[in-house]
C-alpha cells in the first residue's frame, strides 16, 4: 500500500513541510529510515537522527523546529506519538479488511453471519454459530456449536473456539488461542483415582478483550470462565475455569491463574505471576513479575515476591536477604 505525504497529513489532521506529494511504502525506525519509508520522532534523545535519517517522511510534534537542513518532508501533529500509533491502527485496519469466504471451508447449514464476513480456507464454523459484521476468520480457525461472535472480531489462524463461547464487540483472538477447553477439574475416589468432573459452562469474553498467541482459557465447571471489557493478555497464560477478570485489566505472558479465583478492575500483573485459587484480589492491584499470589489482596495493593510481600516491605528485606551470609557470619563470630 501506498500513501502520500498530503493523503497521511489528512488522516492525522496534520501539517505538511515539505513535498505533500512524496510516497512511501513501509514503516521504519528513524534511525533505519530509508527512501519509501515513513518514521515519526517523539522522543527528544534521537532528534539527531532527523537530519541523518533517509525516511522519505517523518510525522513530529508541531513545536519541532530543526536547526540544520533535512533530506525528509515531516508531518507536523499535535503528538507524534499518539499520531504514529493512530497510523498503525489505520493501516492495520486496511490491511485486514480481507472479505469473502475461501474454499475449502466447512461451514453448517445452521451458521449465520453479517456483512463484511472474511473466512479463510479450512476453517470451520459449526451448528448455530452467530456471527456480527465485519468478523474476519483465518485460517484453520476450528468454530464449535452455539458460539456466538459480536462485530469487528478478529480470529487469526489455528485459533480453536470450544461450544457455547461467547465473544463480544472488537475482540482480537491470536493464533493458537484455545477458548472454552475443559477446566482441570478431577475428583479421587477411595483408591485414589481420579474421575473427570464434567465442565458444563462456558466463557465469555465482553467487547474491546485482546487474547495473545497461546494463550488458553478454560470453560467454567458451572456458569461461565468472564473477561470484562478491555482486558488485555500477551501470550501463554493459563486462565483456569471459573475464573473471572475484571475490566481493563492487563496480563503479561506466562501467569497462571487457578480455578474459581475473582480478579478486579484495572489491575496489572506481570510476567509468570501465580496465582492460587478461590481468592479475590482487588481494584488497581500491581503484581510484580514472578510473584506468587496465595492470599486474598485488597485495592490498590502493589506486591512482590513468593509468597508475595508488600512492594515495599519487599524491597527492604532484599536488602538483608543479599547480605544473608555477611550477617550469619557475624553472628556466628559474636557466638564465639
Amino acid at each position: 500500500m501506498v500513501f502520500t505525504a498530503g493523503q497521511i497529513a489528512g488522516i492525522l489532521e496534520g501539517e505538511v513541510q515539505g513535498n505533500s506529494e512524496v510516497a512511501v511504502h513501509k514503516l521504519a525506525k528513524i534511525e533505519e529510515g530509508e527512501k519509501g519509508a515513513l518514521t515519526f520522532l517523539a522522543n527528544p534523545k534521537y532528534t539527531s537522527f532527523i537530519y541523518k535519517t533517509k525516511a522519505s517522511i517523518t510525522i513530529v510534534n508541531r513545536d519541532f523546529v530543526p536547526d540544520q537542513a533535512l533530506d525528509t518532508t515531516l508531518i507536523k501533529v499535535e503528538d507524534a506519538y499518539k499520531a504514529f500509533s493512530k497510523l498503525l491502527e489505520y493501516y492495520n485496519q486496511v490491511k485486514n479488511n480481507k472479505t469473502g469466504i475461501e474454499e475449502p471451508v466447512f461451514k453448517s447449514d445452521t451458521a449465520t453471519y453479517g456483512d463484511g464476513l472474511y473466512l479463510g480456507a479450512f476453517s470451520y464454523l459449526g451448528n448455530n454459530v452467530t456471527l456480527g459484521n465485519n468478523v474476519k476468520i483465518y485460517p484453520n480457525v476450528y468454530i464449535g456449536d452455539n458460539v456466538s461472535i459480536g462485530n469487528n472480531v478478529i480470529i487469526f489462524a489455528g485459533a480453536k473456539i470450544y461450544s457455547e463461547t461467547t465473544i463480544g464487540d472488537n475482540c482480537v483472538v491470536h493464533s493458537g488461542v484455545i477458548l472454552g477447553a475443559d477446566g482441570f477439574g478431577f475428583t479421587p475416589n477411595e483408591k485414589g483415582e481420579f474421575t473427570k468432573v464434567p465442565q458444563t459452562g462456558n466463557v465469555i469474553l465482553e467487547d474491546n478483550v485482546d487474547v495473545g498467541a497461546g494463550t488458553t482459557i478454560d470453560r467454567a465447571t458451572l456458569g461461565s470462565t468472564i473477561l470484562r471489557k478491555g482486558v488485555k493478555l500477551d501470550n501463554q497464560i493459563q486462565i483456569a475455569h471459573n475464573v473471572e477478570i475484571g475490566e481493563h485489566t492487563v496480563i503479561a505472558a506466562q501467569t497462571g491463574i487457578a480455578g474459581s479465583t475473582k480478579i478486579g478492575k484495572h489491575c496489572m500483573i506481570g510476567g509468570q505471576v501465580g496465582i492460587v485459587g478461590h481468592i479475590v484480589i482487588g481494584d488497581k492491584v500491581k503484581i510484580q513479575a514472578q510473584s506468587g499470589i496465595g492470599r486474598n489482596v485488597k485495592d490498590n495493593e502493589v506486591l512482590q515476591g513468593s509468597p508475595a510481600l508488600n512492594y515495599g516491605d519487599y524491597n527492604k528485606s532484599y536488602v538483608h536477604f543479599k547480605n544473608l551470609p555477611k550477617i550469619i557470619s557475624r553472628i556466628d563470630d559474636l557466638e564465639k
